[in-house]
């Protein structure tokens, strides 16, 4: 059972009750109610509730569940980690149908995204590129050849910083070419993506250079270019950020930008008790940067777990005009409830 960011599990049976809504006479609402969707079998399911697209699908879900191979192990084959027997047989069997070991990736990756993007085109879907850490990419077949041994891979090689290094760069080229796949050969261009944990804007204009290397420039064939605003950096610098010749909007990545704000590690459960995103500090970096994206015409949305686990959190955001909220799927339709009720408090007292 949940009750917002805290689990429950209580002995023996409970009563429950169900609420039905009628989706034929739901409000409408200004801002943009999008889904957080992992899961491309789950899309065409979760596409019937009501929504305004995906404000976040996360690729490493589509690599962990239908790839399982590091990119690289792949790039290198037969040489790199395949050197390993073990490591060969187990590309080998899973990529059987494919003399080049790199199609494999490019396919399943493009063939998750298309369905997420068709399932709810031609409503936006932003996919965030690959947002690995160290040791998660460690557990890929084949990863240990490449990755370091990090203490904090939270804050080590992760994100925007891998995208440009010559030792993942082709790891991100064959990111970048299963996008232009779902773009350009599947015609689903629908697809936003997003950049997730850039530290600098020297960082963010190397990820945009890396991506027209690899075929994916910002503005061809209408392609929007987000990042995720959740360092503080992002959001001291967000007029940088936020300028014209680099990041087309912003995507409040609430998780991370709470722990660094609050100097929490976000796994460690001791430390859960001293703040979450309802903080005034975490708020004020919210709202700062929703009033720079605002004032510059830039998109700015959220898609971390706060509005999903706060309503009232979700209710301020709209009241310091958020563009768009990304949610769990099973807090939409609580969550539009709150926001046009909001809204219409909002409508009256102007």
């Amino acid at each position: 059972c949940s009750a917002g960011s805290e689990g429950l599990v209580w002995k023996g049976e409970i009563p429950f009750s169900i609420e039905e809504t009628n989706l034929t006479s739901i409000p409408e609402v200004k801002t943009r109610l999008m889904m957080i969707v992992g899961n491309p079998d789950n899309a065409f399911e979760f596409c019937r509730i009501p929504n305004q697209g995906i404000g976040l699908a996360r690729m490493e879900f589509i690599v962990n569940s239908s790839i399982h191979i590091h990119p690289l192990a792949l790039v290198d084959y037969p040489n790199g980690a395949a050197k390993d027997r073990t490591v060969k047989r187990l590309i080998d069997e899973r990529t059987y149908r494919y003399s080049n070991k790199s199609d494999f990736f490019v396919d399943q990756l493009a063939e998750g995204i298309g369905k997420i993007a068709a399932a709810f085109y031609p409503k936006p879907v932003v996919v965030r590129m690959s947002d690995f850490k160290t040791n998660e990419y460690a557990n890929l077949i084949g990863g240990t050849t490449y990755e370091p041994v990090e203490d904090n891979p939270m804050l080590g090689w992760r994100g925007a910083s891998r995208y440009y290094h010559p030792d993942y760069e082709r790891g991100f080229a064959l990111e970048c070419a299963a996008i232009r796949k779902v773009r350009d050969v599947f015609g689903l261009s629908n697809v936003v993506v997003m950049i997730p944990f850039c530290r600098t804007v020297e960082e963010g204009k190397k990820v945009l250079e890396t991506m027209a290397k690899y075929g994916l420039s910002k503005g061809v064939n209408g392609l929007k270019v987000y990042a995720m605003c959740e360092i503080p950096s992002n959001v001291l610098l967000a007029d940088e950020f936020l300028s014209d010749d680099l990041f087309d909007g912003f995507s409040i990545g609430s998780n991370d930008l709470t722990q660094l704000t609050l100097g929490l590690d976000r796994d460690a459960g001791s430390l859960a008790h001293i703040g979450n995103e309802l903080n005034p500090a975490v708020k004020k970096l919210f709202e700062m940067v929703i009033n720079v994206a605002n004032a510059k015409g830039k998109y700015i949305g959220i898609c971390g777990q706060g509005p999903s686990d706060f309503p009232e959190l979700a209710e301020w955001l709209v009241e310091k005009g958020i563009h768009s909220i990304a949610l769990n799927p099973d807090s939409v339709l609580k969550t539009l409830l709150v926001v046009a009720k909001k809204e219409q408090s909002m409508a009256s007292q102007s």
